[in-house]
């Protein structure tokens, strides 16, 4: 079989990290953490670009990965126009849509990625692609419907880890990914529940705002009249509404903190605050995975557990005592979003997978 050498670029909003593949081993990887005098003279988003591409260069050769050993470079996908799932040709048109901060009211740093795998990939004449962006949507017409029309249901979730952790758990069945229902859930700063019949996720709540159980810092669904009150109270802003339901709720909200070490370390020493706000975070997951369980008629091969939360005990076993009547429940702790990238550049590479165009 050739080898295959793929660099993978997945940018955050103080961070780049960066790792190089040779076939599915990973043989560098590194964050290039970037401190706000660095990117304050950046008036928006894509201004960050050169900035970025140059140190993610000069690391490479600081540590002797030549560009020129190359095979092929994957980013990162950003918030796109709904697409399905799979890997993507980086395109002049995905690039302007990632400009485009009307296309879902805000811009995320991991709209960098392609620009970054496109600019470097282009000057060495090699393949570039995403996969599985955060805007994967192959949701059921039924799962739109939200209640309130024009208000529809969105599909926003973390699709790169849910695909990735997908394919494993049909491997642990030793079965297709085509043949499996499973209910995958992501539990990091947002936590993802989804219905997955098929290989397809036909439906999963918004894990940016407004769906879903809480999370380490992200409100979930709320009850209506205490959000109505809170916009109409002329104590915020809508930015400030936004960021309190997506940065300073949830875990955050109520401790104070969402390292889940910390609160890990309070629940065994016995804090009953601590336990009561964790359990209750279980409690809403695990509502979630029954309701999800319904969508696929009850017929559920698997269960899987995934994130950085998954390494939490305490958190992991509430949610299995009161789900694992539903399937087998499998455990993937961490989030494995460069390997996943790298994975999926190798199946187009090796002619497994056919790269779409956007």
């Amino acid at each position: 079989m050739p080898d295959f050498r793929i660099l993978v670029i997945n940018p955050g909003s103080t961070s780049t990290k960066i790792a190089v593949f040779d076939n599915d081993k990973e043989v560098f990887k590194k964050t290039l953490n970037h401190k706000p005098e660095e990117l304050s003279p950046f008036e928006e988003l894509i201004d960050q670009f050169e900035f970025r591409k140059n140190i993610v260069e000069e690391a490479l050769e600081e540590n002797n990965i030549h560009v020129d050993s190359l095979d092929a470079v994957v980013g990162r996908g950003g918030l796109l126009r709904p697409v399905p799932s799979g890997v993507f040709k980086i395109s002049e048109k995905m690039l302007a849509d990632l400009k485009d901060p009307t296309i879902w009211g805000r811009v995320h740093a991991s709209n960098l990625g392609a620009f970054i795998a496109k600019s470097i990939a282009d000057e060495l004449n090699i393949p570039c692609f995403i996969a599985d962006p955060i805007t994967v949507d192959e949701m059921e017409d039924v799962a739109r419907i939200s209640g309130v029309p024009g208000i529809v249901r969105q599909s926003l979730f973390h699709a790169l880890n849910i695909r990735a952790i997908s394919r494993k758990t049909a491997k642990e069945l030793n079965k297709a990914l085509t043949d499996c229902n499973l209910i995958g859930v992501h539990m990091g700063g947002g936590i993802s529940v989804a219905a997955i019949k098929k290989g397809k996720v036909v439906d999963v709540n918004n894990a940016l705002l407004g769906m879903g159980p809480f999370s380490p810092q992200r409100a979930g669904a709320l009850p209506l009249s205490g959000v109505i009150d809170m916009c109409f109270s002329g104590e915020y802003t809508k930015s400030e509404i936004e960021k309190t339901f997506t940065k300073t709720s949830g875990l955050i909200g109520y401790l104070g903190t969402d390292n889940d070490i910390e609160i890990e370390k309070q629940v065994e020493k016995g804090n009953d605050k601590y336990r009561q706000i964790l359990e209750a975070m279980a409690y809403q997951v695990s509502k979630e995975i029954g309701a999800y369980a319904t969508v696929l008629k009850g017929k559920v091969d698997a269960i899987y557990l995934t994130g950085g939360l998954a390494y939490d005990k305490f958190l992991t076993g509430w949610i299995k005592e009161r789900t694992s009547f539903i399937a087998p429940i499998y455990i993937f702790p961490g989030e494995g979003e460069m390997e996943a990238l790298a994975g999926a550049g190798l199946r187009v590479l090796k002619k497994e997978e056919k790269p779409k165009s956007y």
